[in-house]
């Protein structure tokens, strides 16, 4: 009987764990953000790791600071290239850190 439980509670926890990954991965502007997120931070002239990156509409908007003009324009071409994006607003600044 506790067998029978225990594998329905997992079988109940495991579907609702899928319906939530289903939920996220439908979500066009998420799915973009992540695509985004990680092109930018495995990009040399980027190095997007501190860079943040929102998506509304398919519209992406980027913020932060590179440390080139190169960087700063290459973020844009590869926000572009992502399946769905609309538009890109680049709000990077160009210099070292703070």
């Amino acid at each position: 009987m506790r067998k029978g439980f225990a594998v329905s509670a997992l079988v109940v926890a495991l579907s609702f764990t899928d319906a939530g990954l289903a939920q996220k991965s439908s979500n066009p502007d998420d799915r973009i953000s992540d695509q985004v997120r990680m092109r930018l931070a495995t990009d040399a002239d980027v190095k997007g790791g501190a860079l943040d990156v929102t998506v509304k509409d398919g519209v992406v908007t980027m913020k932060g600071r590179v440390d080139t003009e190169k960087g700063k324009d290459r973020a844009t071409k590869i926000a572009k290239k992502v399946k769905g994006v609309k538009d890109v607003d680049n709000e990077l600044i160009v210099g070292p850190p703070k």
